[in-house]
């Protein structure tokens, strides 16, 4: 059948292989709500990259964890997260049955609140590589291009954040997008801006452009 990619607005995902269900920066205030009303399936697993409100909001995870979900986060999002869960560094993996997922590096090199202070600086979130069914899925976080995009390996669908200020901006995510080589991309954290540039920034290559509307799918084919 495929994996399956649901957007469900901003930088949150919901992944589907067979029966688990994965949630990726689940982020659901009043308006995202309004906009993708479904409710929501219990999580195998729950990733959060970091601790911005936008990306950890308990809220949400509460919406989809039961006793069995796997929540994993960095460790500063315990001040908001009250129960146990995982945590990966950057190169660390662990697999669930047949989900491998692998932290990466995600950071900010010129996106700064005050000159020399980056809103991500390096370590303090995470991106994550999750590899099901024989393909590989990687899910930036918040990002600038950064030297170990080199070093992901075969990515089968890049989900990248494209939103400018606080991470990649459309023209960013498209030399990215040549960085990484993934056979698919999908924009992220977009902030309802347009992603035409982004599109246009990968014409003549390889990477099919695939821009989702909030609630719409995409199914992960040979």
């Amino acid at each position: 059948m495929g994996l399956k990619i649901r957007w469900l607005g901003h930088s949150g995902f919901q992944i589907k292989t067979g029966e688990k269900v994965l949630y990726l920066d689940l982020y659901r205030p009043k308006q995202l709500r309004q906009r993708v009303p479904d409710e929501l399936e219990p999580a195998t697993i729950v990733l959060v990259s970091h601790g911005h409100y936008d990306h950890c909001f308990p809220e949400a995870i509460d919406e989809v964890r039961n006793d069995s979900t796997v929540v994993i986060a960095p460790r500063d999002c315990g001040e908001k997260l009250k129960y146990a869960f995982e945590s990966l560094k950057p190169g660390e993996e662990s697999t669930y049955e047949d989900i491998r997922i692998r932290a990466v590096h995600a950071y900010n090199v010129k996106r700064f609140r005050s000159p020399g202070n980056p809103f991500h600086p390096k370590g303090y979130g995470v991106g994550y590589l999750i590899s099901a069914e024989g393909k590989t899925i990687y899910f930036a976080g918040d990002t600038d291009i950064i030297p170990e995009m080199n070093e992901l390996g075969q990515v089968d669908v890049a989900l990248l954040p494209c939103g400018d200020t606080y991470t990649m901006d459309n023209r960013d995510a498209a030399e990215a997008t040549k960085v990484i080589h993934p056979k698919v991309v999908i924009p992220m954290h977009t902030w309802d801006k347009s992603t035409n540039e982004f599109k246009e920034g990968i014409s003549g290559t390889d990477t099919k452009f695939v821009a989702l509307k909030e609630g719409e799918e995409y199914v992960v084919s040979d």
